[in-house]
């Protein structure tokens, strides 16, 4: 197994690409901490280890350090899958919205890589971040998210290079659009669920979604030893959406 005798930690972990990555590193072997802001999840197992809070208050970022080393001693793989994504015009969006987007995404992450960064072995370990390809291209209406998105990528390039002397591997998987319960529930706000799919997905190359799983698979792969030699890197799960 590819993740025997492995601690990680996954966030965003209730559903959607953290709950298929939860069961990819847990059928590879890991033992897994696990958290989101629900009070609990249907799919987590009684081996797991799940504390709900919130990652954009420092002090709750510190007190789950704090039992991942009680528990654990130390965390091997870091998977920082949580964010928010808001839809706004520019000019329309209000600084407090802004400030949620940008917490949510890029400094609630960095409150993670600091604090958890000190609990990897000395051999190493490795951060896998989950942005978007609205991290490396940009789009009307999602502005605020996409500067969010894009600076995580630069967080995890900048900390790739501070940390490379640690053996610290911090890498960035790029999804496109994926079949996660927020995604379906944006469609069926449409007047035309299908057509409002069928649109979308005749933006992509492949002319279709990903499936969690399929992005679950190269965080998979950024994690485990068959990817030791790769870091800075940005890998896009996208159906060719940015190659355009």
């Amino acid at each position: 197994m590819r993740l025997d005798h492995v601690t990680a930690l996954v966030t965003g972990a209730g559903s959607g690409i953290g709950e298929a990555v939860s069961s990819h590193f847990r059928r590879e072997g890991a033992r897994l901490l696990l958290t989101s802001r629900r009070e609990r999840i249907d799919t987590a197992q009684p081996d797991d280890l799940y504390v709900p809070g919130d990652l954009n208050d420092e002090a709750f970022v510190e007190a789950l350090a704090r039992q991942a080393a009680e528990s654990f001693g130390t965390v091997d793989v870091v998977v920082l899958n949580h964010g928010l994504q808001a839809s706004s015009p520019l000019t329309e969006m209000t600084c407090e919205a802004a400030k949620n987007v940008l917490d949510s995404n890029l400094l609630s992450a960095f409150l993670v890589m600091k604090h958890f960064a000190p609990l990897m072995p000395a051999t190493g370990g490795a951060f896998v971040c989950v942005s978007s390809r609205l991290g490396m291209v940009g789009k009307p209406g999602e502005v605020l998210y996409s500067a969010a998105k894009g600076g995580l990528i630069m967080l995890a390039k900048g900390a790739a290079i501070e940390w490379a002397a640690r053996n610290i591997r911090v890498n960035v998987v790029a999804p496109g659009l994926t079949v996660t319960p927020i995604i379906e529930a944006s469609f069926q706000r449409s007047p035309d669920p299908e057509a409002h799919r069928r649109e979308r997905e005749s933006q992509i190359p492949l002319q279709r979604l990903a499936t969690p799983e399929e992005v679950a698979d190269a965080v998979l792969f950024l994690a485990s030893s068959e990817s030791t030699y790769i870091t800075g890197a940005v890998l896009p799960v996208d159906g060719g959406y940015t190659a355009f």
